[in-house]
């Protein structure tokens, strides 16, 4: 069963940015095969990595609803949405990428969070890593689209205001259904150094902050010339902060501090 790392906060924080480097940091320590997934309706993930997708979990809902008739004779409703959802899958080189896209109609996502939910079920044995891009809110925490998650990374910007929803979601991540092994608190573009306060402030609210991402010069050039970021040099200052955070986990640490020969 491969491990599921989940990234999420507030909008704005820069949640598909660190997603494209935790990727990476996994890609750079031989950690394969990884399964990169946008579960955010707003989709961007793909860019970050440099993929382009066919299709996503909400378009085949959308083609279902429109062409009811499509299911081959012979094949039952769920193995058409396993064939389907394998179709939607994107190779790249060392990950796969999958995204749950949005309904093209009014409504809310519940089927196309449903489709993610069985998606992620039947892939998670192939892959090692399952890297997760979380929309801004907790709808995948309430809807038990993972069955459970090993690392959940919780952004925040540098305000009491974003710190204090990451109290909510950590207090609403420990009384759901869904099992999260391990938590931490990275601060996104950060100041350098920290105020102090942040820290405090945390302290105050019941949780610690684990890392300091800071502002990136060479992030920000490449999202603005339209680059992956996964493409980000090694001396980008925000790869190397994520991989510091990685390294730091009870469960990424062991892995990621192997040598690097394979």
């Amino acid at each position: 069963m491969g491990r599921v790392i989940a990234i999420t906060g507030k909008g704005g924080v820069g949640k598909t940015a660190v997603a494209s480097m935790v990727v990476r940091t996994l890609l750079d320590a031989g950690a394969r095969p990884i399964l990169a997934v946008d579960a955010d309706p707003n989709a961007n993930f793909h860019a970050t990595l440099g993929v382009t997708p066919e299709m996503t979990l909400g378009s085949i809902r959308e083609s279902e609803i429109r062409q009811p008739d499509a299911i081959p004779s012979g094949m039952s409703k769920p193995e058409y949405f396993e064939y389907r959802t394998r179709q939607a899958l994107v190779e790249a080189t060392g990950f796969d990428f999958l995204a749950m896209g949005r309904p093209e109609g009014p409504g809310c996502y519940c089927f196309a969070n449903s489709l993610l939910r069985e998606a992620l079920g039947r892939l998670e044995a192939a892959y090692t890593h399952i890297v997760v891009d979380c929309e801004a809110g907790l709808e995948h925490f309430s809807r038990r689209t993972a069955s459970h998650i090993d690392l959940l990374v919780i952004l925040a910007d540098a305000s009491r205001r974003s710190l204090e929803t990451v109290k909510t979601v950590v207090d609403l991540a420990a009384s759901l259904a869904t099992p999260v092994s391990e938590t931490v608190v990275a601060i996104n573009r950060a100041p350098s150094p920290p105020p102090a306060a942040l820290a405090q402030t945390a302290a105050e609210l019941g949780f610690e902050v684990s890392a300091y991402l800071p502002e990136d010069p060479m992030v920000t050039e490449l999202d603005m010339q339209g680059r992956p970021l996964l493409h980000a040099s090694p001396d980008s200052p925000l790869r190397q902060a994520v991989a510091a955070l990685l390294t730091g986990t009870r469960t990424l640490g062991p892995i990621l501090s192997q040598p690097k020969d394979r």
